[in-house]
């Protein structure tokens, strides 16, 4: 079908629109006195090609003859000064201080037509391009296609969903991706547009979502072409794109872009959707969103940004309204449920949150060097914590890229610095996982935490997969009790529900146990977990909520996970309509039980 400009703009009406007949472009740049396009169709010439201004600050020229692969840029005059601006809109651009690239949207989807799981039925693995995927060499990072050859370890792994660090070109080649230098071109040295796609499209294949870390509380600051793109700033600020007073501060400089002006939320907005539509991607996750609500963070009661509050509701109503299934994640650490609600109650409109009250006591708990230390009433709360009612409006983990870094490290590191391959470091990281992998929630692993990864989180380091060959043992725990929480074996759906109860709680003994069933109650498929604290065995005579067959579904301390595990005898627990209900469970050092009841008859 012949695509005329026209047509190409009822998609994309910022940027290099290309077409049959060659290419046009837009731009907004309200202070210019002149724009041209440059580029290598031109020799770089401003004179060539001068645009046309429109309304509302934008200007316009159709070229024809220009393809795709050509590099341009925005020649731009204002007063006494002479600007050579790469495209605000640019899909690629040829490294972050480069030109831009007039890009082919198509893709051959082929058969894609993915469905995004429930959010009660996620698993998600945090996932950096750059060092998850081999190298081909020192000065480069990983790839996207890199990555799509290690998938296949994630399916059988049994994750479902897979969480980008932002990829969105930043300055360099090496980075974690929050300095967003281009918004709408994909990280060059990953693969571009093309690279990106092809992941998506791969991962689709495998059954896995890929959910998009997105950077809107700042941009840059380095490599930052929008700032003072067209000329005009104040008091030495970043010019059209961001505010020009006090309200630009941020954390990582002053480069908080103007929510309260229309072609910014425009900007923002228009971006989240090119994510969602050109690249399929099954939802975003915003960079901490309390500096697109704040100025300055926790207690600036004095900085609220209420058009950073509002811009988030409208994107996130969009997507919800626009592509059901689609989800959207805040980073906000604040414990706030606001941030969850919908719009019409005054809410963000979030679906889900990364939760602090699960992460930092959790990670308390397993790094205390003293089992004397470790506080039950710290677990039971980060079990039953939740917003709105909803526990799946919260995502649950023990390691993130900020949890390994910054200070912090990897939990085995944290809990034997120097021997993070030792007994204590396996037994409680994993005993952490277990913990993730059966709260109420939305669980989240980090890159590597299937295999123990050590140290702390560098974008110039690569996974060390040798790793996950040392650790087999561990990676099939983590499948076992993933397959678990996804209700595989259609035995397990309680861990799939929003109801959890605590059964057993000695915080001498450092034991306790829990329910988690579907509907709130007990029926078959629902389960118990029985964690201990202690590097000590117990026995304990636990009460179960009913009577039946309750059929051990996993064992942490068993030598099919580590030969240097203590392998301690559970068994399948049967309690006889009629019998009492309390049974004695025998547990290892640092280790979960997991029953599930069965509907299987038990003999009287």
């Amino acid at each position: 079908m012949a695509i005329d400009v026209q047509s190409r703009q009822e998609t994309q009406k910022m940027g290099a629109l290309l077409h049959d007949q060659g290419t046009a472009f837009r731009v907004w740049a309200p202070h210019a006195e002149s724009v041209s396009v440059i580029g290598t169709f031109n020799d770089w010439d401003p004179q060539a090609h001068p645009m046309e201004q429109e309304e509302n600050g934008n200007w316009f020229l159709d070229i024809p003859g220009v393809e795709a692969g050509a590099e341009y840029r925005f020649f731009i005059r204002n007063g006494k000064q002479e600007l050579s601006r790469v495209d605000p809109h640019a899909r690629e651009v040829t490294n972050s201080a480069g030109n831009g690239v007039v890009t082919d949207p198509s893709f051959d989807w082929e058969d894609d037509d993915f469905k995004m799981p429930l959010l009660n039925e996620l698993v998600v693995y945090e996932m950096h391009i750059g060092t998850f995927g081999e190298r081909d060499g020192e000065e480069i990072p990983a790839t996207f296609d890199a990555a799509i050859e290690r998938l296949g370890h994630l399916k059988r792994l049994g994750v479902n969903c897979v969480e980008l660090m932002p990829v969105a070109e930043f300055a360099g080649d090496f980075s974690w991706g929050y300095n967003p230098a281009h918004l709408f071109a994909v990280e060059s040295a990953y693969g571009g547009p093309q690279g990106l796609k092809r992941f998506v499209r791969e991962a689709h294949r495998k059954g896995i979502a890929v959910i998009l870390d997105v950077v809107y509380n700042h941009l840059g600051p380095s490599d930052l072409s929008v700032w003072q793109f067209d000329g005009w700033s104040e008091q030495g600020l970043g010019g059209i794109y961001f505010y020009n007073d006090w309200k630009s501060e941020t954390p990582w400089g002053n480069t908080r872009p103007d929510y309260g002006r229309g072609e910014v939320r425009q900007y923002l907005f228009d971006n989240a959707m090119m994510w969602l539509k050109d690249y399929r991607a099954d939802g975003l996750r915003y960079d901490m969103t309390l500096y697109i609500r704040t100025v300055r963070g926790v207690g600036d009661e004095g900085g609220v940004l209420p058009d950073g509050w509002s811009l988030t509701q409208w994107i996130n109503e969009t997507i919800r309204n626009e592509f059901p299934g689609k989800i959207v994640i805040a980073e906000d650490l604040q414990n706030d449920p606001s941030l969850t609600q919908p719009a019409e109650q005054g809410g963000a409109s979030f679906h889900t949150q990364w939760d602090a009250q699960f992460v930092h006591p959790v990670r308390d708990v397993l790094t205390n060097p003293t089992d004397e230390g470790r506080s039950l009433e710290a677990v039971k709360h980060s079990l039953s914590a939740g917003y709105n009612g909803d526990p799946f409006q919260r995502v649950v983990y023990t390691e993130s890229h900020d949890e390994v870094a910054n200070g912090k490290a990897r939990i085995p590191s944290e809990i034997m610095p120097d021997a993070p391959d030792h007994w204590f470091a396996q037994k409680r990281s994993t005993l952490g996982a277990l913990l993730v992998l059966t709260a109420p929630g939305v669980p989240m692993l980090f890159q590597g935490q299937e295999f123990l990864e050590e140290g702390w989180f560098q974008d110039t380091v690569p996974l060390d997969w040798d790793k996950r060959e040392d650790f087999h043992g561990v990676v099939r725990m983590f499948r076992d009790l993933i397959r678990l929480r996804l209700n595989w074996n259609d035995g397990s759906r309680g861990l799939t529900g929003s109801h959890v109860s605590v059964l057993y709680q000695d915080d001498q003994a450092k034991v306790m146990a829990y329910l988690r069933t579907f509907n709130g109650e007990c029926m078959p498929g629902d389960v118990v977990v029985v964690a201990n604290f202690c590097r000590e065995p117990r026995s304990i005579q636990l009460t179960f909520p009913v009577p039946g067959n309750w059929k051990l579904r996993f064992n942490g301390d068993s030598k099919i996970y580590s030969d240097d595990y203590g392998d301690t005898l559970a068994t399948d627990i049967v309690l006889p309509d009629g019998a009492p209900f309390a049974a004695e469970v025998t547990i290892g050092p640092y280790a979960g039980l997991i029953y599930t009841l069965s509907k299987e008859p038990t003999d009287a």
